[in-house]
């Protein structure tokens, strides 16, 4: 059995979304600094920084936050499909790879990225069509690579408004660059933040030898 960490390292220098401040971790209690006899921190970070699940709230008025999302979509069997599409991602690149795949992780040539501390704005991301080809899939949950399922200018953010819009859970800024394509187990969990439009997550692929 191999165990692979699919999360980003949280960090001040950390590319985020335009005008989104990168997470900052600073201490407020220090050993031996007035008495004290613990160390204890800060941590301030978006929602929507890193590897982060998103919530229907983030796209859609009235939507659930993600202390509602299902822990069923969010822990089992998935597959990660290695994808070629340059920017955006169209059924044919899903067709038959990721066939049958509740919960999908998408490996694309966004990976790169995560090297460039400056926030990419030509990542590849879903087109319209590829989100309702997934959504007639059943898929539960559906992951990829760099900081959104849609394109950086998409208006209005399509793929995400079908994807929650229907129910699909959304897991945004994974690393996969060391994870081959193939059948896992996964466990991916965001903070329980009540009401809120999206959070951070620690996301876990375990090899495994069962369908998904």
């Amino acid at each position: 059995m191999t165990i692979y960490d699919a999360t980003i390292m949280l960090h001040a220098a950390l590319p985020t979304w335009d005008g989104e401040h990168g997470p900052v971790c600073r201490p407020i209690k220090q050993i031996g600094v007035d008495g004290e006899a613990a160390q204890v921190s800060l941590l301030t970070v978006g929602t929507h920084a890193g590897t982060h699940i998103d919530a229907p709230a983030h796209f859609i008025a009235g939507g659930a936050g993600v202390d509602a999302l299902p822990l069923a979509a969010l822990v089992g069997p998935c597959r990660v499909v290695e994808v070629s599409a340059s920017r955006l991602i169209e059924p044919a690149d899903l067709d038959p790879a990721a066939c049958g795949a509740a919960r999908l992780l998408l490996k694309t040539a966004s990976g790169v990225f995560w090297d460039d501390p400056e926030f990419r704005r030509d990542f590849v991301a879903l087109s319209p069509a590829a989100a309702d080809w997934l959504v007639q899939q059943g898929t539960l949950l559906i992951g990829i690579d760099y900081l959104s399922v849609d394109p950086y200018d998409a208006d209005p953010a399509a793929a995400h408004l079908t994807l929650l819009g229907a129910g699909v859970v959304v897991l945004e800024g994974l690393d996969l660059r060391q994870v081959p394509p193939g059948e896992y187990d996964l466990a991916a969990l965001p903070l329980k933040l009540a009401d809120a439009d999206g959070a951070p997550a620690r996301v876990i692929l375990r090899t495994c030898t069962h369908g998904s």
